[in-house]
């Protein structure tokens, strides 16, 4: 599947469980939650949705893959618009389709793109305050371009991701990393195999420290060589 949602009601893309001994509890809102509930009103038995990549809360998605096992006797075509109307209005599949017996959203995926949007203006973004972060004060994209550039490659990102780090490694590849400008708005788009836990929005924030003309450039190569989270910018 490839499925499209509006971030801003959920916790997230992944399900999350209730905390033990406190059966009565909701589980919180998720976007894999819904849409297995969706699943299983359609298919009528068991699923578990796995996506490609775990987003965070307030995180939107215009094409997050996912894949699920299991038997269907609605026709291929009229699958996506069967569990469409069941799904909430801030969620669609775009499309279903079979893949091979080995195929995993996770571990199949070759690339992945994070898109962060910059409303750079002393204007609020009343219109689109979901779904964009303000910062009131000028940027430079030119220098965040600069420093954008050193980020790409194959290193250990340890120093541009959370704290509390639990993953086997922190080596990742990134592909790209451009800033784009449409005044008013600023993007940062990474392209890579992967990402660690915060880490794009580090990098956004180191990004907009070098914008306002608070760090140099050149701090990516000392993040990078040090691995210290505290030499980069906010989360």
């Amino acid at each position: 599947m490839t499925i499209a949602y509006d971030g801003s009601a959920f916790h997230g893309w992944q399900k999350q469980k209730a905390t033990c001994g406190e059966p009565d509890v909701i589980p919180v809102r998720t976007v894999a939650s819904v849409v297995e509930h969706a699943l299983v009103q359609v298919l009528k038995q068991p699923v578990e949705v796995v996506g490609a990549s775990r987003t965070d809360a307030g995180v939107h998605a215009q094409g997050q893959v996912a894949h699920f096992d299991a038997a269907s006797r609605v026709p291929e075509d009229r699958l996506a618009a069967a569990i469409n109307s069941r799904l909430p209005d801030d969620v669609e599949v775009l499309n279903v389709e079979p893949a091979q017996p080995d195929f995993n959203a996770i571990r199949s995926a070759v690339c992945k793109q994070y898109r962060y949007r910059i409303f750079n203006s002393a204007n609020r973004p009343l219109g689109l305050r979901h779904f964009v972060w303000h910062c009131w004060r000028t940027l430079e994209p030119e220098r965040m371009q600069e420093a954008a550039t050193r980020l790409v490659g194959r290193h250990d990102y340890r120093g541009f991701s959370a704290a509390d780090q639990k993953r086997a490694t922190t080596v990742r590849t990134i592909f790209s990393c451009e800033v784009a400008c449409d005044d008013p708005e600023l993007q940062i788009i990474v392209q890579g195999d992967g990402f660690l836990y915060h880490m794009v929005r580090v990098i956004a924030g180191t990004l907009v420290e070098v914008g306002r003309g608070r760090f140099a450039p050149e701090v990516i190569n000392r993040i990078l060589a040090s691995q210290d989270r505290t030499l980069a910018g906010p989360t």
